[in-house]
């Protein structure tokens, strides 16, 4: 299976966005990919609450996921959209941060809510309280695509190992962490992480990125890291995006996976233990 990685620099107008995914997808296809992956929130970055409100909308009625399943139909590809911001009915008002895997007749074969929020101070200028605007997710999921099983994660969720080793022991041979990082996180984290959660499990990792400047909010500006990856299940980088838009790509084996797992059978070395106390 060859698999395209999008990567992409979406603004808060999703009109726009959905005009470049579209193209990006279809060179995707062109070139002969059978999964295609877009990055987290490909239909709108803003940190504005007020204009995602004014942009954003249920699933049901969501423009940007009826064109990527249109896309997905007519192209007859596996197709990851890495994340949608969409409404929900959360009584605090607040977003979903939601994965899709779409089947090449169009159809959703697989959602999840992105689970861990990304609440942190990287330094003074640059602090995000995603809980605020969006409802964590609380099930994991590992999807039949036919030609893998996928587990589906994104961004944040990558500091967090536990979630990965549950999804490969649960039978995920593909991992895919669409993102939009942080370029201070990123050059310290990015790689390393991604790199970590393949060698644990003996997966792939998928992880198209988000990359460049996002519109600005009460003059503050929005950048992401780019750097879209895909890693071995041995650990081995395989693509780098770099910073610019456009379509990677990576042919993938899962005999690959049982090698890995098979030289280094780690998943299957769970052992109980106790302590420390508190």
């Amino acid at each position: 299976m060859r698999a395209a990685l999008v990567q992409m620099t979406s603004s808060d107008t999703p009109e726009e966005n959905i005009k470049s995914a579209l193209a990006w997808i279809s060179e995707a296809a062109d070139a002969g990919a059978g999964y295609v992956l877009t990055p987290e929130v490909t239909n709108c970055l803003s940190a504005s609450r007020v204009r995602q409100q004014d942009v954003l909308y249920t699933q049901d009625q969501d423009p940007t996921l009826a064109a990527l399943q249109e896309a997905a139909s007519n192209h007859q590809i596996w197709l990851t959209i890495g994340s949608l911001a969409l409404k929900t009915s959360d009584p605090e008002g607040r977003f979903a941060n939601r994965q899709f895997l779409i089947a090449p007749d169009g159809r959703i074969a697989a959602q999840y809510d992105k689970i861990h929020m990304f609440d942190v101070a990287v330094s003074p200028e640059e602090t995000y309280r995603e809980s605020a605007g969006y409802r964590p997710g609380t099930q994991a999921v590992v999807a039949d695509a036919g030609f893998a099983q996928i587990g589906l994660s994104i961004c944040y969720d990558l500091r967090f190992p536990g979630l990965y080793r549950h999804l490969a022991q649960s039978g995920a041979q593909i991992l895919t962490v669409p993102a939009a990082f942080s370029p201070v996180t990123g050059v310290a984290h990015w790689q390393a992480l991604l790199q970590a959660r393949a060698i644990e499990t003996g997966c792939y990792v998928l992880a198209p990125a988000q990359t460049g400047e996002h519109p600005a909010v009460r003059g503050r500006q929005r950048s992401t890291f780019g750097h879209s990856m895909a890693i071995s299940p041995w650990g081995e980088v395989l693509s780098d995006a770099g910073t610019t838009n456009g379509v990677t790509y990576v042919d993938l084996s899962m005999e690959n996976v049982e090698e890995a797992r098979r030289r280094v059978p780690s998943l299957t070395h769970d052992r109980e233990f106790s302590g420390p106390d508190g």
